[in-house]
């Protein structure tokens, strides 16, 4: 049985450009990287952990809105400092922490997916997942021109759309994988069923403490070693800007 280690260095490489340290000083992340994983439609196991994350959200937000927590509260900032609208374009920790204090309760999409969305709502930090096979060279965070291809969904049918100029967006060689920064992922990198290697993003802005990033990081990596034991993780460095 595997057992997360650590790794200075991971497969694939992430860069943030200046514009964006700029845009958002102290911005820290921590990538999980795991190949030879066995993914699924949702189960009971991923169930559990989604329930138990909004369970331990409600006790965290002691009947406070998602957004008024410290660390959401700063990534409203950081979109509005791009030209986004928090209030209609909500981060993807806020958006999930929406969606698990509401009736309907969080979404069952498959076992990864369900596994790093119980990571966000647990530790209210933005959590993505990227299938490595599909990157296209270099994962980048920078301030898209405009003119990048993002593909979508839309009425059943894959769609290209077009980020806004200046958005802060995820994007490889290939174009766009994620818009707003965390916000929507595109089609062509997700998580799928068939996935079999992936990239985790924990991304953190001021004030949340750098050790509660680590200890999100590491619940990841348990988690999935608890459902794919077969399964080499790598759990990187904390990198900043």
């Amino acid at each position: 049985m595997s057992s997360p280690s650590q790794a200075p260095d991971l497969t694939c490489a992430l860069q943030v450009s200046d514009e964006v340290r700029a845009l958002a000083p102290g911005f820290s992340w921590l990538a999980v990287e795991a190949h030879g994983l066995t993914n699924g439609p949702s189960d009971e196991a991923g169930a559990a952990l989604l329930d138990d994350a909004a369970r331990r959200l409600a006790e965290r937000l002691d009947g406070r809105a998602p957004q008024d927590d410290p660390h959401l509260a700063a990534w409203r900032a950081a979109y509005t400092a791009f030209g986004s609208k928090p209030s209609r374009t909500r981060n993807s920790a806020e958006a999930l922490a929406r969606r698990a204090l509401a009736d309907g309760g969080l979404p069952r999409i498959n076992r990864l997916v369900d596994l790093y969305n119980a990571v966000s709502v647990a530790h209210l930090v933005p959590v993505g997942g990227e299938d490595l096979d599909r990157i296209q060279g270099v994962m980048r965070l920078v301030r898209a021109t405009g003119d990048e291809p993002f593909v979508t969904a839309a009425g059943g049918a894959e769609v290209i759309e077009h980020p806004d100029a200046g958005e802060v967006v995820w994007c490889d060689d290939e174009g766009v994988t994620c818009r707003r920064w965390n916000w929507r992922q595109g089609v062509r990198t997700r998580l799928t069923e068939d996935s079999v290697s992936a990239l985790f993003l924990l991304e953190r802005l001021a004030p949340m403490p750098l050790d509660a990033l680590t200890a999100a990081g590491a619940e990841l990596a348990e988690a999935l070693r608890r459902a794919c034991p077969d399964a080499r993780i790598e759990v990187g460095e904390i990198r900043s800007c």
